[in-house]
């Protein structure tokens, strides 16, 4: 059933935030409420748990957490879990959440979700035609461009693809993706981060950046192009392509706002070393704000109790600051 923010209590967050089941089956649901209980009562009065209440206060008996839980869902659950192993019964519950969390978000009940992760495998077994939460926010959302930023450390990784095979990137790669990528992490960097002038650096796909083409050509006929056909849109300082091997030495020491990088683990290996279980998965280009933990279901310790809530904690704090950022946006540019 849906909620209304015009009955939230005086001393409420301004912001509301819908915070989704993930895999029941995994770690999310036990660091969602580990990351509540860190919270101030006042700030965890504004969360919205997109799940059952008995299955949610259950839990938190298991956790010796004693939480006031405002809960929200509209279909029965099945009163047994086995941890640690994907259900076609729980994804589907799982995916139903998301969707629920994302039509409150486009009616204007919560200003952002935050989600736990969820099992791509298992969404497939279930029958689940969903990617990740990326693509299916966005097509719940009819949102038409947007990214993947992961955000770590001092690190801002936007990435040009997300998860494809390695083989497959250079033909993925083309001048409108790329610049396309560039121009939305520029809008959300002054909309969401209030940054007013962003400092982007994109990277090459190749070792030395290509070496104006000797090692590869992506650089001189895909990557370049894009970062000049952008720079004619907007007046944000954009550098590249350069060589990763060389940027994110400069970009940890605070010289660029975000990194435009080429395929995953390009970007996510230098954020992963730094973040230390504190990164935060942000989808650019959605209508509302949506944050995740940047971990998996870790269905190894499922059940043990002993999943740290750090990157959870991160997300719902980064949730809140990006909606607060995103209202002053709107209101220094209106119909932006």
């Amino acid at each position: 059933m849906p909620i209304s923010p015009s009955g939230r209590a005086a001393g409420r967050l301004s912001e509301t935030l819908a915070i989704t089941l993930g895999d029941p089956t995994g770690i999310g649901p036990e660091v969602a409420l580990k990351a509540l209980g860190r919270l101030p009562a006042k700030d965890r009065s504004s969360c919205f748990l997109i799940g059952p209440a008995a299955f949610y206060r259950t839990l938190a008996g298991r956790l010796g957490l004693k939480l006031d839980l405002n809960c929200v869902f509209d279909r029965p659950f099945p009163k047994k879990i086995k941890y640690g192993r994907s259900d076609n019964e729980w994804t589907r519950l799982a995916a139903h959440s998301i969707k629920l969390a994302a039509s409150m978000a486009m009616r204007g009940e919560v200003d952002a979700i935050v989600t736990p992760p969820i099992h791509k495998a298992g969404m497939k077994k279930a029958g689940l035609n969903i990617p990740g939460h990326t693509e299916y926010l966005a097509e719940l959302s009819g949102a038409k461009h947007f990214e993947m930023m992961l955000v770590g450390g001092k690190l801002r990784v936007v990435l040009v693809t997300r998860h494809e095979s390695i083989k497959n990137v250079p033909r993925l790669l083309t001048k409108n993706r790329v610049e396309e990528t560039i121009l939305t992490a520029d809008r959300e960097l002054r909309r969401s981060f209030g940054i007013r002038r962003p400092r982007l650096v994109v990277c090459g796909l190749n070792p030395h950046a290509g070496e104006e083409g000797t090692i590869g050509r992506e650089e001189t006929q895909i990557i370049r192009p894009a970062v000049l056909a952008a720079k004619k849109k907007t007046d944000a300082v954009i550098a590249g392509p350069l060589s990763p091997d060389a940027l994110f030495h400069d970009a940890y020491h605070g010289a660029y706002d975000a990194e435009i990088c080429m395929y995953h683990d390009q970007g996510l290996i230098p954020l992963k070393m730094i973040s230390r279980g504190s990164g935060v998965n942000v989808t650019l280009g959605l209508p509302f704000v949506r944050t995740s933990p940047d971990h998996g279901t870790g269905y190894d310790i499922a059940g043990k109790f002993r999943a740290d809530p750090g990157s959870m904690l991160e997300a719902i704090r980064l949730a809140a600051l990006l909606s607060r950022n995103r209202k002053k946006y709107a209101q220094s540019h209106p119909g932006s």
